[in-house]
């Protein structure tokens, strides 16, 4: 089974903490300092809570809610943290993402959430109804953040966070 990153969007203040204490699990950041607060648990005094930037727990498949389509920029701040754990990814308001479709008859998927895809490497295969293959190479180096399937149309959308 393959799991799932974690992803943690700015939310408003009641929707994280009430009177201190953590609603559901959260990021609490003010300064260059990060608190990570597990359901019921107590944001430290240390911490003003109405200066800090709150980050609450979301579903990671909705993260394509939080990206405007049209600009391809991020629209709230953001924090991925890879199934490792270990590995953050911070995505800020007003950064800008690469959207990468692949469409066609097969699609086989070689880059997964959290890899760095030079602009040299195929991040995936398009296999046509004549059986010809294309690999597909993103125009510029990024880091995979998401990888949206639609399906009305079957078909996936790389999201891309490149690097500057």
């Amino acid at each position: 089974m393959e799991r799932v990153p974690r992803l943690y969007v700015e939310s408003r203040p009641g929707d994280c903490l009430r009177d201190s204490i953590a609603v559901e699990d959260c990021v609490v950041i003010q300064g260059n300092v990060e608190v990570w607060l597990g359901k019921g648990e107590r944001l430290p005094e240390f911490v003003d809570a109405d200066k800090a930037t709150l980050l609450k727990k979301e579903v990671y498949d909705r993260f394509y809610l939080y990206v405007d389509r049209l600009e391809q920029k991020m629209v709230v701040d953001a924090i991925m943290v890879l199934p490792d754990g270990r590995t953050r990814i911070y995505l800020k308001k007003g950064d800008r993402l690469m959207l990468l479709p692949v469409e066609g008859f097969t699609k086989t998927l070689i880059a997964n959430v959290g890899n760095r895809v030079r602009t040299g490497d195929a991040f995936a295969a398009v296999t046509t109804r004549k059986g010809e293959v294309h690999y597909l190479k993103p125009p510029k180096t990024g880091t995979v953040v998401f990888i949206d399937e639609i399906t009305h149309r079957p078909h996936y959308v790389y999201y891309l966070l490149p690097e500057e």
